[in-house]
């Protein structure tokens, strides 16, 4: 317990909302939607008891809240809000712009599947519907790793080569309201770690200095067009730059509090694995259990859990896969295009990418807030690891947990 200031039992919201208040944030944004909602409540509580010294914005939508924030970092405000699966939809167009206005926001994801049918429980089509607006994407494990997490963000997204928004996910229902012991750290050892504000210093609303912010660019003519590929190419190359400020910034982290996450990809009892289950938030704590036990049966697995998935981090998760010789891939988002799950695509265009060839699986489950529990996984490594007999055949199409009697590959 480096730095810690205090012991709390609380759900994963009101550890990101801790994590905001030590994270000295100058303007909260708020539209209260299940199952995000008891977040943004703590953090009215926190501003109303004086725990917090920020200016909340109570407005009437979810593109009412990112537009005002953008304008608020614009002026070099700290800032903050989250919001999950229809209220991300309503705010899609402020959330694509941005990245592109190069804005270091943090923003909680707390993911809730999408509509239709009607739906306001756990599940990760809302962020994997944004995988590629252009913001940084981080997924966590656990409500401590939630706290630390959205701290460490705004250390991302401030970096000179980043800037850029950062996106903090935690699944609806298992995190948002699930309780537990969190550590909060001292508020000293805080803004020893995030130091001054960085928020715009390549550009800044000022009345003493006029200028105009996302002007009209591009266009037929070529000197345009250079333009606008100049701000596409730069974005791009924040989003590269990134996965070394992650990987930086989480060091730092570690020598400062004690607790060290792997800031890409975790690897869980790889080392003398055959097959690997790869795995994106909360559902990872599941996985490891699952081949825990299936180590005691004589199958060698291991965990590749994903924390950063967007930029990809190829390299990292290529020598985790590197250590196996099958994949089995959990997602909770369907991609609809290719009738699989999103990370799937992303491990099959790595593996590709790198010149890799092993079977890998689709697995799709934990859809609407439903449990993927050890059973799940052990069906998951049973299929995997059959994928590994010579001459066995596996197919592309997904495999989907929770659908009962018609759950078949």
């Amino acid at each position: 317990m480096n730095n810690m200031s205090r012991i709390v039992v609380c759900d994963g919201n009101e550890a990101a909302a801790w994590a905001v208040q030590r994270a000295r944030v100058d303007v909260v944004a708020v539209y209260p939607i299940t199952p995000q909602s008891s977040l943004v409540e703590s953090l009215a509580k926190f501003i109303a008891e004086g725990e917090l010294d920020a200016e909340l914005m109570n407005v009437e939508s979810e593109h009412s809240v990112l537009s005002a924030l953008q304008g608020a970092c614009l002026a070099g405000a700290r800032t903050y809000t989250a919001t999950s699966g229809p209220g991300l939809a309503f705010m899609f167009e402020p959330y694509v712009r941005t990245p592109g206005l190069r804005l270091p926001m943090v923003v909680s994801l707390v993911n809730r599947d999408m509509l239709s049918p009607q739906c306001v429980w756990g599940g990760q089509q809302d962020v994997m519907t944004v995988r590629d607006a252009g913001w940084i994407q981080i997924f966590c494990e656990s409500a401590q790793e939630v706290l630390d997490t959205v701290i460490m963000a705004y250390r991302i997204a401030e970096h000179p080569s980043v800037m850029l928004p950062v996106n903090v996910n935690h699944d609806g229902n298992y995190l948002s309201y699930g309780v537990t012991r969190v550590e909060i750290p001292e508020q000293v050892a805080v803004d020893r770690f995030l130091g001054e504000k960085n928020v715009n210093w390549h550009a800044a609303l000022d009345p003493e200095r006029p200028m105009a912010v996302d002007p009209l660019t591009g266009g037929a003519d070529a000197e345009g067009a250079a333009r606008f590929v100049a701000y596409r190419r730069s974005l791009c190359r924040g989003m590269q730059n990134a996965l070394s400020v992650i990987s930086e910034v989480h060091a730092d982290w570690a020598r400062a509090f004690g607790r060290q996450y792997a800031p890409l990809v975790e690897e869980y009892r790889l080392d003398d694995a055959e097959i690997g289950l790869v795995t994106i938030g909360s559902m990872s704590g599941a996985a490891k259990d699952a081949a825990d036990v299936a180590r005691t049966e004589g199958i060698r697995v291991g965990v590749i859990r994903i924390k950063t998935f967007r930029p990809f981090p190829v390299e990292a998760f290529i020598r985790a896969a590197r250590k196996v010789r099958a994949l089995g891939v959990v997602d909770r988002a369907v991609s609809y295009g290719w009738n699989c799950g999103p990370v799937y695509q992303d491990v099959l265009a790595a593996l590709f990418a790198s010149g890799q060839r092993m079977p890998a699986l689709s697995f799709i489950g934990g859809l609407a807030g439903a449990d993927l529990t050890d059973a799940h996984f052990a069906r998951v490594i049973a299929l995997t690891h059959a994928a590994l007999t010579p001459g066995a055949a596996h197919t592309a199409a997904p495999v989907w947990l929770n659908a009962g009697a018609e759950d078949t590959p």
